[in-house]
C-alpha cells in the first residue's frame, strides 16, 4: 500500500528572508576576519588586542579617519610594521580618551570607596554611643522592674532585642569598613600596578599619557620648556630572528635598566610598546633634549651585551631616537607626532644616532 507523498511545508516568507539575513552577516564578518588576518600576516604584525582592534577599526569601516590612515600609509609605499601601528595608536583621539575615561571611572570608585568608609564609621561612631545609653537604662529600668509588673518586662524584653540587633549591625559595620579599607589598598594597588609594564618594570603607555597631559597643560601654564623624545631599538627584529623571543625580552630590560639610570627628577622614562621607550624632559629646550637622549644613546651604545641564557654575545645593541619640543605648538599631541617623524629620520640616517625636529 502506498502513501501520498508528503507536501513540503513551506517556510514563511519572513523566516527565509531572516535565515537569508543571518548568512549573509555570518559571510560579511568571515570576510572582514579573512581581510584582518591577511591584513595581519602580510605587514607580520602581532595578533594582540590592540592590534586587533585597531586594524579592525580601519579595515571594517568602523572608523573612516582610520581607514583614510591605512590607505594613504599603503599608498605611500613606506612599511605598515608594529611602530608604525603604535604610533597610529598613540595619536589616535579615541585612545586618549578612552584613558581619561578609565582614569575618570577610577577616580570616582575611590571617591565612592572614600564616603561610604566616613559613612560606616560616623554610623558606628553613632550606634556605639547608643548602645552603651541604651544598655545603662536597661540595668536601670531592671533595677526597678519590681514596682513595674508585666510592662516593665515587656519593655525589658523589647530594649535587650533591640540592643542584641545594634551589637549585630555593629559587627557588620565593623567587617564592613575592614572590607572597604582592604577594597581601598587594593585598588591603589592595582592602579599602581597598571602603570608598570610588567617586563621592563618601567611605566608603561598609560602612565605615559597621564603624565604627558599633566606635564604639558603645567608647561604651558608656567611658560616652561618641555621635550618628548621616542626610542626605538634598532634592528629589534633580527634580535629576535636570530637569538629568539625570550632573549628580545632580555634586550629589552637591559635597554630599560640604560634608560632609567640616566634618568633624574627632570626626565621620565617609560616603555611605550614594542620595542619604543619614551621621554620626557621637564626644563629643557630642544638642544639640551637633545643633548641628554644623546648621552643615553652612547651609553646604551657602548655596552657589549651577552645573552646569559645561553653565552652568546648579542655584541652591541642601539637605539635610535627623536625629540621634538612639546611646547612649541598650542596643541601639545603635535608633538608626538613631531618626535615620531624624527624618529624616522634617524632610522633613515643609519639608526644609531638621535634628531631632534
Amino acid at each position: 500500500m502506498s502513501f501520498p507523498a508528503r507536501a513540503k511545508r513551506r517556510e514563511p516568507a519572513e523566516m527565509v528572508e531572516r535565515r537569508s539575513l543571518a548568512q549573509h552577516r555570518a559571510e560579511t564578518r568571515r570576510e572582514q576576519l579573512d581581510t584582518i588576518s591577511r591584513f595581519l600576516i602580510e605587514h607580520d604584525l602581532a595578533v594582540t588586542g590592540a592590534n586587533l582592534a585597531l586594524v579592525g577599526s580601519a579595515l571594517s569601516g568602523g572608523s573612516a579617519a582610520l581607514a583614510q590612515v591605512f590607505a594613504e600609509r599603503e599608498a605611500s609605499g613606506e612599511p605598515i610594521d608594529q611602530r608604525w601601528l603604535d604610533t597610529v595608536m598613540r595619536l589616535d583621539p579615541d585612545t586618549g580618551g578612552k584613558f581619561a575615561e578609565l582614569e575618570r571611572l577610577m577616580d570616582r570608585l575611590e571617591d565612592s570607596l572614600v564616603r561610604f568608609s566616613q559613612t560606616t564609621r560616623s554610623v558606628q561612631d553613632e550606634t556605639s554611643d547608643h548602645r552603651g545609653a541604651l544598655g545603662a537604662q536597661i540595668e536601670a529600668m531592671a533595677d526597678t522592674r519590681a514596682s513595674g509588673g508585666d510592662d516593665v518586662d515587656r519593655v525589658l524584653e523589647m530594649s535587650r532585642a533591640m540592643l542584641a540587633r545594634i551589637e549585630q549591625a555593629e559587627v557588620a559595620m565593623q567587617r564592613s569598613q575592614a572590607e572597604t579599607e582592604a577594597l581601598r589598598e587594593s585598588l591603589a594597588l592595582a592602579r599602581l600596578e597598571a602603570d608598570v609594564d610588567h617586563l621592563t618594570r618601567l611605566p608603561n603607555r598609560r602612565a605615559f599619557e597621564r603624565r604627558f597631559a599633566a606635564a604639558s597643560a603645567a608647561a604651558f601654564a608656567k611658560g616652561e620648556k618641555l621635550c618628548v623624545a621616542f626610542c626605538d631599538v634598532d634592528r629589534f627584529k633580527s634580535i629576535n630572528d636570530t637569538h629568539g623571543h625570550d632573549a628580545g625580552d632580555r634586550i629589552l630590560c637591559a635597554i630599560a635598566g640604560t634608560l632609567a639610570e640616566q634618568a633624574s627628577e627632570n626626565c621620565f622614562v617609560a616603555r611605550h610598546g614594542g620595542e619604543e621607550f619614551v621621554v620626557l624632559l621637564y626644563g629643557q629646550e630642544k638642544d639640551a633634549a637633545w643633548r641628554k637622549v644623546d648621552a643615553m644613546r652612547r651609553a646604551q651604545a657602548g655596552k657589549q651585551l651577552l645573552d646569559r641564557a645561553t653565552g652568546r654575545p648579542f655584541g652591541k645593541v642601539t637605539f635610535s631616537a627623536g625629540v621634538a619640543e612639546v611646547t612649541e605648538d598650542p596643541d601639545s599631541r603635535s608633538a608626538l607626532t613631531r618626535a615620531d617623524a624624527a624618529l624616522y629620520k634617524a632610522k633613515k640616517a643609519g639608526r644609531n644616532c638621535v634628531v631632534a625636529v
